[in-house]
């Protein structure tokens, strides 16, 4: 199964940005994380539109973040870049009538439902500032 690196990636550059404070290209962004430039523009839509990030075209243009490190949560931006489901696990509806079925497929539902909870409210809790190691905290 393929692997959703958009997440890891956003707060990457975000937490990036926020150091850097300078207007940052596609292209530069795109070198920092090994993809394309025109992935970076796909990853950043949700994110400018959530008012995290702006972007400036033309010469000494790019993409500043519009919000402190500490107002923007993991859960703000996993929903902003648009994340699918957090977990691949699904269950078969095969034999609409067999109990053992119903009841394995109740308990993965029920057990991803409280993971899925556990982990959007860690997410709400946690802000990117959160994130910067401390060697980089201190000038």
């Amino acid at each position: 199964m393929r692997k959703d690196h958009r997440l890891s990636r956003a707060l990457h550059v975000l937490i990036h940005m926020d150091k850097i404070r300078d207007p940052v290209t596609s292209e530069d962004i795109a070198s920092m994380i090994n993809t394309n430039p025109v992935v970076v523009r796909r990853l950043f839509q949700g994110l400018k539109q959530a008012g995290m990030i702006h972007s400036e075209k033309g010469h000494g243009g790019g993409w500043t973040l519009q919000q402190s490190l500490s107002s923007i949560t993991l859960l703000q931006v996993f929903h902003a870049i648009g994340s699918t489901e957090l977990f691949s696990i699904g269950w078969t509806n095969e034999h609409d009538k067999c109990l053992i079925e119903d009841a394995v497929n109740n308990e993965i539902s029920d057990t991803l439902e409280e993971a899925r909870r556990l982990i959007t409210n860690r997410f709400s809790e946690l802000t990117l500032d959160k994130l910067v190691p401390d060697v980089l905290k201190h000038p």
